[in-house]
């Protein structure tokens, strides 16, 4: 069972409804006990880095998702979840996150050295290319397009981290992960096929106890 933390800040709606359409069993809760039960966890989220990290710390989340992936058990960030996997954000200042994987999370620059100007938020479909196309996340999986709306982007010296990217102006981490630990910075459940085929395989990992596949 996959259970979806709910803490208020989540695409809660779309994402349920995905899980569904793949016929994966689910409890969305913002009980820490009933998450325990749970063989992975997805944690979603929509909105803005440090007002997600309160919210964490003040449930008591934060000190349960870090020992849930020194567990580990299979856990999933989407969008805002998968950038408070890592250390930091400077969104609003600066704000610790989980720190379960290496790296910060900074906003788009909205131009480049050449004078070239790009929106800010980063929104809409996008190309993905494979850094490691034998993750299990990626199994059956083609590089196709996957939908983005984001304005701070990861940014990571750990190449390892780093399952598929896409560009916009710079790099994006478009998924990422080290072990059970994984994440995506576009919303899987908007995605179409490659989206789904992703919650599949992640699917996948949580009925088969966490083992991840070569």
């Amino acid at each position: 069972m996959i259970g979806i933390v709910d803490y208020g800040m989540g695409n809660l709606h779309s994402v349920s409804k995905a899980l569904e359409r793949l016929e994966l069993e689910y409890v969305l809760t913002d009980d820490i006990e009933q998450l325990k039960k749970a063989d992975g966890l997805l944690l979603p989220g929509v909105g803005a880095f440090p007002d997600a990290m309160k919210t964490l710390n003040e449930m008591g989340m934060t000190e349960f998702l870090r020992d849930w992936a020194e567990s580990g058990k299979p856990l999933l960030g989407i969008c805002l979840g998968m950038q408070l996997l890592f250390e930091e954000s400077t969104e609003h200042g600066e704000t610790k996150g989980l720190a379960l994987l290496p790296g910060r999370v900074d906003r788009f620059v909205g131009h480049n050295a050449n004078g070239i100007t790009y929106k800010v938020p980063h929104m809409g479909w996008n190309k993905l290319t494979f850094r490691q196309p034998e993750n299990h996340l990626l199994t059956d999986v083609e590089e196709g397009h996957v939908y983005f709306v984001h304005s701070y982007v990861v940014k990571t010296e750990a190449e390892d981290v780093l399952i598929a990217t896409s560009e916009y102006d710079v790099t994006v981490p478009a998924v990422v992960g080290r072990g059970n630990v994984l994440g995506t910075q576009f919303h899987p459940e908007k995605s179409s096929d490659v989206g789904m085929a992703i919650l599949r395989n992640f699917g996948e990992l949580v009925t088969q106890g966490g083992e991840i596949r070569e």
